[in-house]
């Protein structure tokens, strides 16, 4: 198995300010404490693809609701790699949670990003049948596949990323 990547957690600061950004409920010191606990990804077997990402805070959404974690952690990976984010599959399953942008693509490049490449991961619990998401704080509830690509023999691509979501659109 080739080894492409490996995970770290952003600084201390983006994490704080990201964090009480995202949950206002949560203090500047609590997510200092947060920050010391935070788990990198790490797969639970041998055999799995998937790297489980870990919740920094508990979370409870009810059918419909949404949230946006920031996960504390970036990936830096080789050049012609994708990390490819999926809810994990047993929350998919049983309560339909689905992540906003369907599948995260965080491409190579953005581990350089303004932000520290800071990896956010938006939830929906979509269930049709009522149910309630719990997540515990520190528990996997995405999964991270890295994955090769390849490009266009014409590609010219030279632009240099700075940024996340739509950083790179009609540039």
């Amino acid at each position: 198995m080739e080894r492409v990547a490996h995970f770290e957690k952003v600084s201390k600061d983006r994490f704080i300010g990201d964090l009480t950004e995202a949950f206002s409920s949560v203090s500047a010191e609590d997510a200092a404490s947060i920050y010391d606990e935070l788990k990198l990804p790490r797969r639970a077997t041998a055999g799995s693809a998937g790297y489980d990402f870990f919740s920094p805070v508990s979370v409870t959404l009810k059918p419909g609701e949404t949230v946006k974690i920031p996960t504390g952690i970036r990936a830096s990976m080789k050049q012609d790699w994708v990390l490819m984010l999926f809810p994990r599959s047993g929350l998919g399953f049983k309560y339909r949670l689905q992540l906003n942008n369907t599948v995260g693509v965080i491409d190579s490049d953005y581990y350089g990003s303004s932000n520290e490449g800071h990896i956010f991961i938006k939830i929906t619990n979509d269930s049709n049948e009522g149910k309630t998401v719990e997540i515990p704080q520190f528990t996997g509830f995405a999964q991270g596949i890295f994955m090769s690509y390849g490009i266009t023999e014409d590609d010219d691509a030279t632009m240099v990323r700075d940024g996340g979501f739509g950083s790179t659109t009609g540039k």
